[in-house]
């Protein structure tokens, strides 16, 4: 079977602050990963859902695969470009300051039966 992928792009979030909500949900199934960020306190955990749910629906829609079969293969936030602001510091001086943001990849696959 085809993998099945989705991407949200420019995530205001760094890839060091969404790296432990993705460790929680790689290789669990899409029905378990969705309860599971539902439940974490994080506010970046719905964006993921989001991209989980995306990953889903489009396994659903293009491939016609039932979705209590559905599996997260990989999943992986990869930098973006990086927002630069300044802020004032002492004597006159500027300091930059970077707001990173991230890719969120998703690719779901079918699950393949324990027996063959």
């Amino acid at each position: 079977m085809v993998a099945v992928q989705a991407v949200a792009k420019q995530v205001g979030a760094s890839q060091k602050r969404l790296k432990p909500l993705i460790d929680l949900v790689k290789g669990k199934r899409v029905d378990d990963a969705i309860n599971i960020l539902q439940l974490s306190a994080s506010p970046w955990a719905k964006v993921i859902a989001k991209t989980v749910k995306s990953a889903a629906a489009n396994a659903e829609n293009n491939l016609l695969v039932d979705r209590d079969s559905l599996r997260i293969v990989r999943i992986n936030a990869d930098v973006a470009k990086s927002m630069r602001r300044f802020k004032p510091h002492a004597r006159g001086r500027v300091g930059r300051m970077h707001r990173r943001s991230c890719h969120i990849t998703v690719v779901v696959d079918e699950e393949v039966p324990s027996g063959t």
